[in-house]
């Protein structure tokens, strides 16, 4: 069951960002800013409608570091391939009965802003084709091994991971028209041939470039994890031994001192208590004086 609920979401959420994506790049003649949103809000969209039902890797670069880091088992990748290829099938048939078939399907090939900069050389246009398309799988896959699996980004990891596939679009479109994703480029440049044998001539470029950059990306984010948990042990292992140190040597000092304090005082004899005096007899009181009072009456003569 586990095998056919990943099968039927991986299909779904494949055939839905191939139809969106590659629909507004043939619907808006692939301006920039509308396939790299298109592609951007479908992958988001997927990300909270199937991601908990097969992780919503919708992309065999992204199966394919969820391999390396041992995420999924390799029976599973196998599903998670398969599944993905039939979604793009199914979303280039919808992007078929829509345009027809003389299309570009939203086909992955070179771009002329390449072309025109290696005019001289047909190799370095595909070797700069296929470098670009693996540092952009790299920054995409990078991020999405980042955010999934992770409690404290569950409630943004789609919000993340699609902004972060609109992000490369929007800088590898004028390059290469931006893959990093095999099964999103196989399959549109298979229906694109009646269109033009170019996308289907230089495809290895973008099923190659993807598979390394996201093999590269699960590498590096393994051995940075790995470091990240030596430094957790490290520092705990720090907090946990210095407390232990300083009460044993605050109780030896203050043990010595209290030894030395006592032999080598002298005991002091004890004084005698002096004498006391007896206490003096009041005086006796004298019998008070008495006062006479004159009053004289003095009569003035107006």
């Amino acid at each position: 069951m586990k095998l056919l609920r990943i099968s039927i979401s991986e299909i779904i959420g494949t055939a839905f960002l191939v139809a969106c994506g590659c629909g507004v790049a043939m619907a808006t003649g692939a301006d920039v800013v509308a396939t790299a949103l298109a592609f951007g809000l479908a992958l988001m969209a997927m990300c909270y409608c199937i991601g908990h039902f097969s992780g919503c890797h919708i992309n065999p670069a992204v199966s394919l570091a969820m391999l390396i880091k041992r995420k999924i088992s390799f029976k599973e990748f196998c599903v998670y391939i398969v599944s993905q290829l039939v979604g793009a099938c199914i979303g280039c048939l919808l992007l078929l009965m829509i345009f027809g078939s003389k299309s570009s399907f939203g086909a992955n090939q070179v771009q002329p802003l390449i072309q025109t900069t290696w005019a001289e050389s047909k190799a370095m246009q595909l070797i700069v084709g296929l470098v670009v398309e693996v540092v952009l799988t790299f920054a995409f896959v990078l991020t999405v091994c980042g955010v999934v699996n992770r409690d404290k980004y569950s409630a943004v990891s789609g919000v993340v991971i699609g902004l972060a596939l609109t992000l490369v679009h929007l800088f590898g479109i004028p390059l290469t028209g931006t893959s990093v994703n095999p099964a999103r480029s196989l399959v549109p440049a298979i229906f694109a041939v009646g269109y033009s044998t170019t996308p289907i001539t230089q495809v290895w470029i973008f099923i190659v470039g993807p598979l390394i950059g996201g093999a590269l990306a699960a590498v590096v984010h393994n051995a940075l994890e790995k470091c990240h948990k030596e430094c957790e042990v490290c520092a705990k292992d720090l907090t946990e031994t210095v407390p232990l140190v300083e009460p044993t040597t605050t109780t030896t000092t203050a043990t010595v001192t209290t030894v030395k304090t006592t032999s080598t005082e002298p005991a002091k004899a004890a004084k005698k208590p002096a004498a006391k005096k007896p206490a003096a007899k009041p005086a006796a009181k004298k019998p008070a004086e008495k006062t006479k009072t004159t009053t004289k009456r003095i009569s003035k003569v107006k």
